[in-house]
């Protein structure tokens, strides 16, 4: 990450001119001068980056004036995000780039901010009272720009409307899985013109065939973690529909072969070979790695609650240097190599930089409101920061070469 304390003047009008297609959309002129004021203090130096500092160090007459602009105002975020998006196109989409599919938790004391509940919270990596954000990361080369943050409310937030009106949640957001948001953002971003080849996600989202299928519905190619216990079977499985002698006609075909888990499938048909995948800081990047093609069981439900064989696909299981095994899918074709198969699997690590980075450097978790549109205006404008900050760094990269 650059240090944008050095050269402020020159930093601070590159971001100006940067930040003209978002002020455009924006509108009011109230909103337009705090945006601008919100994002330098978020990229300025400081330990907190909640409202009160940041109006310290940017406008310390004007404290009440930007409280009022990031947790109060109900202004719309969608099209600053469609702004957002077309830069990150121009700056990472295209046939090379991944949109990496996550979550981020911000650990909350209260009960009060919107969204928070005990769940699990990876920040802790452990049950705790927090907020739940899925995000959305655009990556290509080994750079990213995190493109949404939405908040997941749990069921006791939707089911009770009167905490809810509370926290300024708009009356048309119900009750939506973490994979549901995913795919709504998905496609909300492909509206607004965001190009990709390839959703990646770890097993909280690939271990559901639903948002599995959600992405081959669109189009998508797709690499995901999943657990170890599911279930797969041989690619080469016969499904037939023989008729029964006596009672009603069969419903659901007949399988040759009974599906097994993704672990014992491995060991029966995989061979671990090394395969290395790009050139990091300290030489290759290598693993052990088993690939096979499957079909999931994840077709529809037959007799006894087995699921009949799903597409093609590629089941991979990577052996870490521990002896502890994990485990992947996907459906890239069938002529898909080795190496392809495992540098796609492995391109998802960006999204967790971008989230260390929007914490630790730009204070996402830092946000004290309780409103969802103070939330989300708050993550937005964190979001937007980053995304100039990449900018700058890979146009001085490039003057550089």
């Amino acid at each position: 990450m650059l240090d944008v304390s050095n050269e402020p003047p020159r930093w601070s009008k590159q971001l100006d001119r940067w930040l003209g297609p978002f002020l455009d959309v924006l509108g009011d002129k109230r909103r337009r001068r705090w945006a601008p004021l919100y994002i330098t203090g978020l990229l300025l130096p400081g330990e907190r980056k909640s409202m009160q500092p940041i109006s310290s160090r940017v406008a310390p007459k004007d404290v009440e004036q930007i409280h009022h602009f990031v947790a109060t105002s109900c202004w719309d975020t969608a099209p600053l995000e469609e702004v957002l998006w077309q830069k990150a196109d121009a700056l990472l989409g295209g046939e090379q780039s991944f949109l990496i599919v996550d979550d981020t938790a911000l650990p909350k004391k209260g009960t009060q901010s919107v969204g928070v509940a005990h769940q699990y919270c990876g920040a802790l990596g452990k049950q705790a009272n927090c907020q739940v954000l899925v995000s959305l990361t655009l990556a290509r080369n080994e750079v990213f720009v995190p493109v949404g943050l939405r908040l997941y409310l749990p069921k006791p937030w939707t089911s009770d409307r009167t905490r809810c009106e509370r926290a300024k949640v708009p009356k048309a957001i119900g009750y939506r899985t973490k994979w549901q948001i995913a795919l709504d953002e998905i496609d909300r971003m492909r509206e607004g013109g965001l190009t990709f080849s390839c959703a990646l996600a770890d097993a909280g989202y690939g271990m559901c065939a639903e948002f599995r299928r959600g992405l081959s519905k669109r189009e998508i190619s797709w690499a995901v973690g999943i657990l170890s216990t599911q279930n797969m079977y041989a690619e080469n499985v016969k499904l037939t529909m023989p008729p029964r002698q006596l009672g009603r006609p069969r419903v659901h075909p007949k399988v040759s072969a009974s599906p097994s888990s993704a672990e014992k499938y491995i060991e029966a048909h995989g061979t671990f070979r090394r395969v290395s995948w790009r050139k990091g800081t300290k030489g290759l990047l290598d693993g052990d790695f088993a690939i096979v093609r499957v079909r999931p069981a994840d077709g529809p439900e037959a007799k006894d609650g087995v699921h009949l064989p799903g597409d093609p696909a590629w089941l991979v299981c990577e052996r870490l240097s521990n002896g502890d095994r994990k485990y992947y899918l996907t459906n890239l074709p069938a002529s898909a190599s080795r190496k392809k198969i495992v540098a796609t699997i492995k391109a998802r690590w960006a999204c967790e930089q971008g989230h260390q980075q929007m914490k630790e450097e730009l204070g996402l978790d830092h946000f004290e409101g309780r409103t969802w549109w103070g939330l989300h205006h708050h993550a937005l404008l964190t979001i937007i920061a980053l995304a100039f900050l990449q900018t700058l760094r890979l146009t001085e990269n490039k003057d550089a070469a």
